[in-house]
């Protein structure tokens, strides 16, 4: 490209061409440090196995820079990296210390990187050394850990014995699926570890490899393992207990325990009337304390079977008011949609409008409309038996007064009253609410409140699924074989691993200061906020452009930055990465590279 430049650099440069070239860095230098930092270079070559005969960049700066590039543009298509490194040649480099070629990331490279990480005796040991560098580089506690699963949907062939399989699925069941189970760090909600499994495993039996694999790379005693109630089956409880953990999960009701919730509800409700039960605040946004549950605990033996170890075990039976509110408006639709449904049993006579004769019929109707709705009990219909009779004349032709005569009934049931029994509802309403949860820890670990606070927190290692599945984009898959599969969503794991950290460490700093960040929220920049998520913190370099001026021949002579803002520098500074990150990539000096 032609360029005009002042007077002054003419004279310097005399007639040479020029040609302007332009990097979008944005987030890219943010987050190839922040990996950098993490270690994930290191980790990665310590762990990666590189032929003798191997060329190029290593194992660990390929996926780094491939995973700047999946976080910036949400696409983890292998195709498309190579163009983008083109056009970034320049960045990369200065960033990496290396030198970057688009051939360093070919189709058939990135498919190797993914082979080795599909590979449990890479993959395991890269995350045990990614863990014990983050807890000591970031000082986190490991006293919780959140376990729980979720399913990727693909269009896909389902092979006997490969990873796509059909089975329970929120997402599309439609499709065939891969599970992917994860364990979670609390409180930032960062991935421990990852199993990627066929689709069609049920989620019961794959919590123990999971927590045995996270124990070892703890290697300390008296963790916190929290799931859902798939996580309360007897044998992990039993392994928890047995390997000196502990464990907080809900019960589901089946089986012995839907037998004994029913009592469980009943003392509950009476230890309610007597003022017994225990009662949980919290705070909302506003700062005002809100009744968040009310429960109480009893404790009990568990033996898994005869002859094995016992261990004690609490029972926390809590009732959650917003849950029994929920449910109560779910019984007044269903209670409202049912007296629809039974007035339109019996409808008036009309053209078009069919009568139910038979008091059967009508009987096995209402009973159908009662328990569809599940409202058995709670609505009492009544209904009369009505008869119009008709005179005819027999035969054909028109009638006299001699002629003979007979006479027709039609006879139709109509529902004359619906009525709601409110001494039924009221009780059941009282049972509405309530839910068990099992721990074997003890009262001094583990209060009833802190207790359901803790499990209230499930949400953190939904977002880990969340930003798989919205910010780094697994569905729908772009890669077919298994090994290549399982690959891929380690590697996305490890980006999501980037974004939990620097949202964390960020939101620690802030908070410790007692300083918020402003200008993150486009709508609104005078919006203050101490609690940015990683998503906004990216958005913020949006702006951020690389600027080089070169002669024909390929000589730099000028690159320059985008200015950095005051947000930008606080967003750097705090997270431990200084503006050094960025303005490395600039050359001020004329002729100098």
């Amino acid at each position: 490209m032609n360029v005009q430049l002042a007077q002054q650099v003419q004279e310097l440069l005399g007639t040479n061409e020029l040609v302007v070239i332009t990097e979008r860095v944005d987030d890219v230098a943010l987050l190839v440090g922040q990996m950098v930092k993490m270690g994930f270079v290191e980790v990665l070559d310590r762990h990666l196995p590189r032929h003798w005969k191997q060329r190029g960049l290593s194992w660990g700066w390929t996926a780094v820079i491939w995973l700047a590039y999946i976080l910036t543009e949400g696409d983890h298509r292998k195709v498309s990296v190579e163009a983008y490194i083109n056009g970034m040649q320049r960045t990369l480099s200065r960033l990496s210390g290396q030198v970057i070629a688009p051939l360093d990331f070919s189709d058939d490279r990135l498919s190797h990187l993914l082979q080795h990480l599909s590979q449990p005796r890479y993959w395991h040991k890269i995350e045990q050394d990614l863990n014990a560098r983050s807890l000591e580089v970031h000082a986190l506690s490991s006293e919780v850990i959140r376990c729980d699963a979720t399913t990727v949907s693909g269009d896909h062939d389902v092979t006997d014995g490969g990873l796509l399989q059909f089975g329970h699925s929120k997402d599309d069941p439609s499709r065939p699926q891969i599970k992917v189970m994860t364990g979670s760090l609390d409180p930032l909600g960062m991935p421990l570890a990852t199993d990627v499994l066929s689709g069609e495993r049920a989620d019961d039996g794959l919590y123990i490899p999971l927590i045995e694999r996270i124990e070892a790379g703890m290697r300390t005693t008296d963790l916190l393992f929290v799931g859902d109630c798939k996580m309360s089956a007897l044998a992990t409880r039993a392994y928890v207990a047995g390997r000196q953990h502990v464990y907080l999960s809900p019960l589901p009701l089946t089986g012995a325990t839907a037998e004994a919730m029913a009592e469980w509800i009943s003392e509950g409700i009476a230890k309610d009337r007597a003022g017994e039960l225990e009662r949980i605040f919290r705070f909302n946004h506003r700062a005002e304390a809100v009744l968040a549950a009310e429960g109480y605990a009893f404790e009990r033996t568990c033996c898994p079977e005869e002859g094995e170890a016992e261990w004690a075990e609490r029972v926390l039976v809590v009732r959650s008011p917003v849950h029994a509110e929920r449910q109560t408006q779910g019984l007044g639709k269903r209670l409202a949609t049912a007296e629809k449904k039974l007035t339109a049993l019996t409808p008036a006579r009309g053209r078009g409008k069919r009568q139910i004769s038979a008091e059967a019929t009508l009987r096995e109707a209402i009973d159908h409309v009662l328990k569809e709705q599940r409202v058995d009990g709670l609505l009492t219909v009544e209904w009369e038996r009505q008869v119009e009779r008709h005179t005819h004349y027999v035969g054909r032709g028109r009638g006299s007064a001699t002629r003979a005569q007979r006479m027709s009934e039609n006879i139709r049931y109509h529902i004359t009253r619906i009525t709601r029994q409110d001494g039924a509802i009221k009780t059941l309403s009282q049972r509405f609410g309530w839910k068990a949860f099992v721990t074997n820890a003890p009262q001094e670990r583990l209060s009833l409140a802190d207790a359901v606070l803790c499990y209230r927190n499930e949400y953190r290692i939904e977002r880990i699924f969340n930003r798989l599945k919205s910010r780094v984009h697994i569905a729908p898959l772009y890669v077919k074989r298994d090994d290549q599969i399982e690959g891929l969503t380690y590697l996305l794991t490890l980006g999501i691993r980037v974004l939990t950290v620097m949202e964390f460490v960020l939101r620690r700093s802030l908070q410790n200061d007692q300083v918020k960040l402003p200008g993150l929220h486009p709508e609104n920049r005078q919006k203050r906020t101490d609690t940015p998520t990683a998503e906004r913190l990216l958005k913020a370099f949006a702006d951020v452009s690389l600027t080089m001026l070169k002669t024909i021949a390929g000589e730099d002579l000028l690159c320059q930055l985008t200015p950095l803002s005051e947000v930008q520098r606080e967003i750097l500074q705090r997270l431990g990465l200084g503006v050094s990150l960025y303005q490395q990539l600039e050359i001020h000096d004329m002729g100098n590279g």
